[in-house]
Parts: structure tokens; C-alpha cells; sequence
């Protein structure tokens, strides 16, 4: 089974305007062709080690790929620049773990290197 990917970003200083009204209006237009769905969004964070200021946002799509394809998209290129122009922000595609992942595989291909 393939794992499935993430969109995975870091924002602070966050500065509400029409602009990121409109962003947060027309995002979910973008990745729902993907299959994309939020898993964590305007939450706040409990903060149990280090310094981490800003919001972290989360969205899951069926596979890495997809991911990377809604993010490359003419759809959502467009209105990349609502939030870029308006924030501080640190973003990253990350696969997840395949079914039945336990920490003893990666432990395992370290030794082996």
C-alpha cells in the first residue's frame, strides 16, 4: 500500500488582510481534485518543548505525489501569492508511513548501512 503525503507548514507573523481572506477562501477549490483534506488548521498549539511561534497547518492527500501535484497546480500557483505576500512561512511535502510502520524498520536499515 502506498503511504499516503502531507503538506506540512509553519506560519507566523500572520498578517489578516483581504488577501489571505481570499487565499483562505479559494484553497480548498485547489486541492480537493487531489483529495486533499485538512487535518489541522487554525488550531492552537500546546507547546511542550522548544520555542515555536507562529500556526502549523496540515493537509493529507492520498499519496506524496498528489501532494506535489496540487502544490505545482496552475490552480493553487495562482493564489500562492495571497499568503506568500502576507506571512512568513516554511512549507514541506512529507510521505507518511506505510501500514503496519514500526520504528524497528528504520532502526533496522541504519545498522545496515
Amino acid at each position: 500500500m502506498t503511504a499516503r503525503g502531507y503538506v506540512i507548514a509553519h506560519l507566523s507573523n500572520v498578517k489578516f488582510d483581504p488577501d489571505v481572506q481570499r487565499y483562505m477562501e479559494q484553497i480548498e477549490a485547489t486541492f480537493e481534485p487531489f483529495a486533499g483534506t485538512w487535518l489541522i488548521h487554525g488550531a492552537t498549539l500546546e507547546i511542550v518543548e522548544g520555542d515555536w511561534p507562529g500556526d502549523i497547518v496540515i493537509i493529507e492527500f492520498p499519496t506524496l505525489s498528489a501532494a506535489r501535484d496540487w502544490y505545482s497546480s496552475p490552480a493553487y500557483q495562482a493564489i500562492l501569492s495571497l499568503r506568500t505576500g502576507h506571512m512568513d512561512s516554511r512549507v514541506a511535502l512529507v510521505p507518511g508511513v506505510p501500514a503496519g510502520y514500526r520504528s524497528a524498520h528504520t532502526i533496522a536499515k541504519l545498522l545496515a548501512t
